[in-house]
């Protein structure tokens, strides 16, 4: 049998926790032997939620975390304070390599703050950004940075741009994945002093294949498969899509129920619905990795169901498997001999 990959799995954090957790985690090793899940929280109520499951001997542990980080506190003081916290507690097996990623639907700060204070950057790596996967008609692409570096530098998105290029080849499967930096318009005297600076160097990498200038508005449509940005137009982007289809998904339902006539339609179109909304469900990918630290830090959202926890640790394993932390490394290591 293959070597376990051991994934700590934050119990307390996000906003259906522990229970959509703690059956995430079930679903996640029932469905891959070489998985082991390390839940980290409050004993009794993580063992309490267990009890209900099935699910083989070995590959669940509970490792108790006294303390919780709220979602209203300050990062810096709750990683600093909070020393026996389900996040930090995970981290900290991240560090010592005891885990091999560290999975989290709580604090987004405590979480970004304590993968770069806790688990460390691989060396040469000036910021590590937060990628999220988002589907679109084509398929899916990787937006990046969407939460971790509201100010940013050309040679951070030029780093954002290397390491989104490995992880959707080797994660996804996207070979020679095209680039495209994030823009008001196609033509490449547009844009801040941030995208007029980096658009030359990301034009000047010939590893990458970059394709130039992208409008939001072109996101949707799969133009290509990794989109770079500072994180505050990066998370303003994430949570307008996010909000732009649960407002499209909400819209379309009261008008399928409007009439008895929409009604008997609604009946007719509801496998090809179904099959639609089912492509553009972000959840199936699981959640976004912080790129560029020394272990594997994902963030899920706040408030994941037990199927996106899922997908999440399967997607550490494919982490692992495609040695993506080595790869970015090695990249990093012969930019920086140049």
């Amino acid at each position: 049998m293959s070597e376990k990959i051991r994934v700590a799995l934050d119990a307390m954090g996000g906003d259906n926790a522990p229970s959509e957790i703690i059956k995430g985690a079930v679903n996640a090793v029932n469905r891959r032997q070489d998985i082991q899940v390390v839940l980290i929280g409050i004993r009794d109520a993580v063992e309490s939620e267990l009890k209900q499951y099935s699910y083989p001997a070995g590959q669940i542990e509970v490792v108790h975390a006294s303390e919780v980080i709220a979602t209203a506190e300050p990062p810096v003081a709750a990683i600093r304070g909070k020393k026996d916290s389900s996040i930090v507690v995970g981290m900290n097996m991240v560090k010592r390599q005891e885990a091999d990623a560290f999975v989290s639907a709580g604090s987004s700060g405590a979480v970004l703050v304590g993968g770069q204070v806790i688990v460390g950057r691989i060396r040469g790596i000036e910021r590590p950004p937060l990628a999220s996967i988002i589907p679109t008609k084509t398929g899916v692409t990787l937006l990046l940075d969407c939460g971790a570096n509201v100010d940013a530098r050309s040679s951070h998105l030029v780093q954002f741009a290397r390491m989104g290029s490995i992880y959707m080849e080797r994660v996804i499967g996207k070979k020679n994945p095209t680039v495209g930096i994030v823009n008001i318009g196609a033509e490449e005297e547009k844009g801040n002093a941030l995208v007029k600076e980096t658009f030359p160097l990301l034009k000047g990498c010939a590893e990458l294949n970059f394709i130039g200038s992208v409008e939001a508005r072109d996101i949707p449509a799969g133009v290509c498969d990794v989109v770079v940005c500072e994180a505050f137009t990066g998370n303003v982007i994430l949570k307008m899509y996010e909000g732009t289809a649960a407002t499209l998904l909400d819209v379309v339902k009261q008008g399928m129920m409007s009439s008895l006539r929409s009604k008997i339609g609604a009946l007719l179109v509801k496998p090809a619905l179904k099959k639609a909304l089912k492509a553009f469900d972000a959840a199936k990918y699981g959640g976004a990795p912080l790129l560029g630290l020394k272990g594997l830090v994902v963030k899920t959202h706040g408030s994941a169901k037990a199927i996106e926890v899922e997908n999440s640790i399967i997607q550490c394993a494919l982490f692992k498997e495609q040695k993506i932390n080595e790869k970015i490394k090695e990249h990093i290591a012969a930019k920086n001999e140049k």
